[in-house]
């Protein structure tokens, strides 16, 4: 099958989807297996009768929906071989048809609008839920809500049954999110404020992308003593402010950018690079021979590291950290914005620790007002529009940030207000949790509602964990937030209609004008 359909992210063609290829790089039959992938997980939610059959289920459930991010599994091969576990388990149950695929992405605009949201909302919400099950913290009320969520899908629904459907999907998300931020914490210690250098020191090293924190915590481990230095990218820069990580002397810094600049920043680069979980672009020759791959991630003819009883043997990447080499001297890089150094660590145990601090700077007017600026990245021109915005805002107001879309402008250095800096970085995008709890505290501090503090959400969308990060917020009855570069394709005007009506959200327009609509 030479044509497909796929408009889950924001860089699809012309705005409105992806039907020879993927922009992303997915060949139309990778993308046609993931849908019917998609459709035998929708299956095995009937047949379980919409709540979790057990541990085998729950993992290919879980896989399953996490491999159909965007940028994370371009193996066609894997795809085919997880369906058809995903089959033999949905026979063990008794059977039943899985969604027509025919059907997933066609009928009356604005009911394939809400199922999609839902169903995007899953597959992102699959991912938090995935690095929370490795780490051993499994919710019966998460697990249980994907086969509903999934089960639904295959289901005739109004509207407004949609609407709530997709709400009880936004609380449900919330509590991932909670216990992914549980995981984490239980683990590593909570963050704390920390500089991460860009500089490369001279020997080998390997550069560890993606979300997971236990395959980087394993490669420390298996590194230790053998002379090669550990660097984070993407979204593993908040990894250097988790105390049971950054004890490990060799995890140096931090190299490169965001996702979107893998294939610039990795060209000929003399280590090996582990993803973890998206964003894999497809390699180019020059550096493909050093790419693995591990855990739901696939690309074809790449190196894959399996799990064998709970650990990962990362001997392979050692190896070819030590065969390449590194540089033969000291790399100096500077950010976006020709920053050499990093700053993260901002999550809700720091913030909500100086809380004294914070309220009391509010109320003798030294800040003004809070901006959480964050979200995805992308190639997409108009990203500049975060960057600019940043710089803009009024140096009685306080940025906070989260994910992938920081590197804009996290380089920037903004000065500090009553000794806390203007930018804080919460961390990764599943790092909306602690904005949201330090939200929910000063709302609390100063007895109003979320809606009522100064402060404004400004997000960058690129693939569909950021989807359902947007359908929390909207579920917790957060208003006003600013959303671009563009709007989701899969949104129909009258979907966009109703969340502007009943949430206030708004399509980000210039810097200019959105500051002045939010500042007055």
């Amino acid at each position: 099958m030479n044509e497909m359909f796929c408009f889950q992210c924001e860089q699809t063609v012309g705005g409105k989807g992806c039907t020879v290829r993927g922009v992303c790089g997915k060949p139309a039959d990778v993308a046609n297996k993931q849908d019917e992938l998609t459709c035998a997980l929708i299956g095995l939610a009937r047949a379980a009768g919409g709540k979790s059959p057990g541990k085998t289920a729950d993992e290919l459930m879980l896989q399953g929906l996490f491999a159909t991010v965007t940028n994370v599994n371009f193996d066609g091969q894997r795809i085919d071989e997880l369906k058809k576990l995903v089959q033999a388990e949905k026979e063990k149950l008794g059977g039943a048809e899985d969604f027509p695929i025919d059907k997933l992405w066609t009928g009356d605009p604005d009911l394939v609008s809400l199922r999609s949201t839902l169903l995007l909302g899953i597959r992102g919400m699959a991912a938090y839920a995935w690095h929370a099950y490795v780490l051993g913290q499994k919710d019966e009320e998460i697990i249980n809500w994907f086969y509903k969520g999934m089960q639904a899908l295959g289901e005739e629904h109004t509207v407004d049954e949609w609407l709530n459907l997709i709400m009880e999907f936004g609380q449900i998300n919330l509590k991932t999110m909670a216990l992914l931020d549980k995981a984490n914490t239980s683990a590593y210690g909570h963050p704390v404020p920390v500089k991460v250098p860009k500089k490369v020191e001279k020997g080998p090293f390997i550069v560890v992308t993606g979300h997971d924190l236990l395959d980087l915590k394993q490669l420390l481990e298996q590194t230790e003593g053998k002379g090669i230095n550990i660097y984070t990218h993407g979204e593993m820069l908040p990894a250097h402010a988790y105390p049971e990580l950054k004890k490990y002397a060799h995890l140096k810094g931090n190299y490169g950018t965001a996702w979107q600049n893998q294939q610039k920043e990795f060209d000929n680069l003399p280590a090996p690079i582990l993803f973890t979980t998206n964003c894999l672009m497809p390699p180019k020759p020059s550096y493909a021979d050093r790419v693995f791959t591990t855990s739901v991630v696939g690309y074809p003819g790449i190196q894959h590291i399996k799990e064998e009883n709970g650990k990962k043997d990362f001997t392979p990447v050692i190896n070819k950290a030590l065969e390449l080499g590194g540089w033969s001297e000291d790399k100096e890089f500077v950010g976006i914005n020709g920053g050499s150094e990093l700053t993260t660590g901002f999550a809700r145990n720091t913030v909500l620790g100086v809380a004294d601090k914070v309220i009391e700077a509010v109320k003798s007017g030294a800040i003004k007002h809070f901006f959480l600026v964050g979200g995805c990245d992308g190639a997409r021109p108009g990203r500049n529009y975060y960057t600019e915005f940043v710089e803009k805002t009024p140096k009685d107001t306080v940025i906070l940030t989260l994910a992938c879309g920081k590197y804009r402008f996290n380089d920037l250095d903004l000065g500090e207000i009553g000794g806390l800096p203007r930018i804080m970085d919460m961390g990764q995008c599943n790092d909306a949790y602690s904005a949201i709890q330090v939200a929910l505290a000063l709302a609390d501090a100063f007895n109003c509602g979320v809606n009522e503090l100064p402060l404004t959400l400004v997000l960058s969308w690129y693939e569909q964990k950021a989807v359902c990060i947007l359908l929390t917020l909207l579920a917790l009855g957060i208003k006003n937030i600013y959303l671009g570069p563009s709007l989701p394709a899969f949104i129909s005007s009258n979907v966009l209609n109703v969340l502007v009506e009943k949430f206030g959200l708004k399509p980000t327009t210039t810097v200019d004008e959105d500051l002045k609509a939010i500042l007055g």
